[in-house]
């Protein structure tokens, strides 16, 4: 990248050493590169064809002009004093402009001739903006839908739970990939979070709606229940500190409106606070399942008080009298 840089433009083909960081096996019938170096290979749009293992002809005169440069430079530079990086480097590039206008010995011109009359046409026009250098690496993505990069966590889309994904960690963005395409991008946070970074989209449909959830509308489904439901919802929200702990309570009674109806569920509410003051979910659950909220007062099941069956006799007819006969 340094070199591109350098050079104002990039190559169309990269003959690197087989250097481990970067070209992770070179065999007779196969190549393979490290993921990063051969993701910054085609944002230059160059290939990149390793050299043959131990056969340094392949390219002899960049390793006699490497030696030279960096043997030239070290002399000119070997009886001065630097005090940082950046102080050496601006020495090097000096040096380096210099080695490189000095004329040739058995030629006309110079290496910076050369390049400019000879190579410069060649390069391929660099991208607007440098290579963003990144680090891959994989994960299993657990029950939270969660990855990390190591400091902080971020979402990825929550059917992805026990795959294993590719992350690509940049210094600005946190990335997740899927079968070759990407699934997530997050900015990279360098703090320390004390939760989670957490897309909507990611979520499921039942962790989307628990987002919603606040004290106003619980108070409001109940009214819409009925008097005792809404007793009992007040009850949730007004038992801890904050009212977001009886969130999960309210949610429960809305599934069990969806499951038993919104009737059966009020009965139910004034069953449990005829029992107690502080009715919980367990009780109202207990109440539905065994049928309480549909026994009247007097012990009798709603469904034998109503003129359904019309064969059955009132207490009346076992009084006697003549009436009855």
């Amino acid at each position: 990248m340094n070199a591109y840089q350098f050079f104002g433009g990039s190559t169309r083909i990269l003959v690197p050493d087989n250097l481990k960081t970067g070209v992770i096996k070179n065999t007779r019938n196969e190549l393979h590169l490290n993921r990063s170096y051969q993701e910054m290979a085609e944002y230059y749009d160059t290939a990149i064809i390793p050299a043959r293992i131990k056969s340094p002809k392949d390219k002899p005169n960049a390793e006699g002009t490497v030696k030279h440069t960096s043997t030239w430079i070290v002399a000119a530079l070997r009886n001065e004093k630097f005090f940082n990086i950046k102080e050496l480097n601006e020495a090097i590039s000096e040096k380096l402009e210099v080695f490189n206008s000095r004329p040739f010995q058995k030629r006309e011109g110079s290496r910076l001739l050369a390049f400019q009359n000879e190579e410069k046409e060649f390069l391929k026009r660099l991208p607007a903006s440098p290579y963003e250098l990144a680090v891959w690496s994989t994960a299993f993505v657990h029950n939270d839908y969660l990855i990390s990069d190591g400091k902080n966590k971020y979402s990825v889309p929550f059917d992805l739970i026990g795959q294993e994904v590719s992350i690509r960690l940049t210094s600005t963005t946190v990335e997740a990939f899927f079968n070759g395409s990407r699934v997530s991008s997050h900015p990279k946070e360098e703090r320390k979070l004390r939760h989670p970074i957490i897309k909507v989209e990611h979520m499921p449909d039942n962790h989307k709606k628990y987002l919603s959830y606040n004290k106003e509308s619980f108070l409001e489904w109940a009214q819409s229940v009925g008097f005792n439901t809404t007793q009992v919802a007040k009850i949730f929200l007004e038992s801890g500190k904050v009212a977001e702990q009886g969130y999960k309570s309210c949610a429960s009674l809305t599934n069990m409106a969806d499951k038993y109806s919104f009737q059966r569920l009020e009965n139910a509410c004034e069953k449990a606070l005829s029992i107690t003051s502080t009715p919980s979910i367990k009780t109202i659950r207990t109440i539905l399942q065994t049928g309480q909220d549909k026994v009247n007062k007097e012990g009798i099941p709603a469904s034998l008080t109503s003129n359904k069956y019309a064969f059955i006799r009132g207490a009346s007819y076992f009084k006697g009298g003549a009436d009855n006969d």
